[in-house]
Formats: C-alpha cells, structure tokens, sequence
C-alpha cells in the first residue's frame, strides 16, 4: 500500500462548522467551475467522476462527527482509502489543523506517476482551503452561484 499525506494547514474555522461542511458530498459539485460540473456526479454518500477517460469514485465509508470522514474507492480501477481530518488547532481551538492522508494499493508503475501528482493535488487543496477560510477565493470563483442565489 502506497500512503501518502497532505500538509497541515490551519483553517480559520471551527471543526464543527468544517466537519458539516464535508459530509455532504454534493457540496464539492457546487465548488467546481461551471464546465468542470458535467463530468461529475455526487449525493451525499457518494461521488463519481470521469478523469482523463477513468472513472473514478468514492463513497462514505465512515463518518466521526467532528474529527474525520473515511471514503472508500467506488467503481474505481484500484483501491484506495481516504481520510479527512479535523482537530481543533493547537494553537486556537476556534480553528481547525486540516489534512487527508490517502493509502491507496498503487503497482510500482503506478506509484511513480501518481503518488507525486496526488500529494501536489492534496496540498493544493489544503492551501485552498485555509485561503479561502480567511476570505481570499480562488480566481474566477462566483460566491453568488456557489450560495445559489
């Protein structure tokens, strides 16, 4: 098993409030460029996506209210498990320490081209998290439509 995890980042929320918004999968279709949308599908125990020609899925394995979610591969080409964690910060418990840590059943082929790419991906989604959590969007990102005004 290939195991592979994010950076830390400090998110300037609470990990309740964090937490909730993770465990509904369909929120993360909402997050995506409007062209982006069309490939994926989600509800809120499960989400599909179609990548280079490869359909890939995950599913909600386990949730611990306020401390992790576990996904687990569905329809997917290998297996893989994903964890996402909230704990309270160290240094200010109304902020959240945020990371995923994936272990995922890689051949050596596939690990050399992979497990560099998913963690640049895991930790650009951390960054874009904790920069998002103190007010700065990504470019090009309509809080209006995400708000579904």
């Amino acid at each position: 098993m290939t195991n592979i995890e994010s950076k830390h980042g400090t998110v300037s929320r609470q990990p309740y409030e964090l937490y909730m918004s993770f465990t509904d999968l369909s929120n993360f279709v909402k997050m995506l460029p409007e062209d982006k949308r069309e490939m994926i599908t989600a509800d809120m125990d499960t989400l599909s996506a179609t990548v280079q020609g490869f359909n890939i899925g995950v599913k909600v394995h386990q949730r611990v209210p306020y401390s992790r979610i576990e996904l687990v591969d569905y329809g997917a080409p290998f297996a893989f498990h994903i964890v996402i964690h909230f704990e309270p910060a160290a240094e200010n418990a109304y902020h959240t320490d945020f990371w995923v840590s994936v272990e995922a059943d890689l051949n050596l082929m596939m690990k050399m081209m992979l497990s560099g790419k998913i963690k640049e991906a895991l930790d650009q989604m951390v960054d874009s998290l904790v920069d998002a959590s103190n007010g700065k969007m990504p470019e090009g990102f309509d809080m209006e439509k995400w708000a579904g005004k």
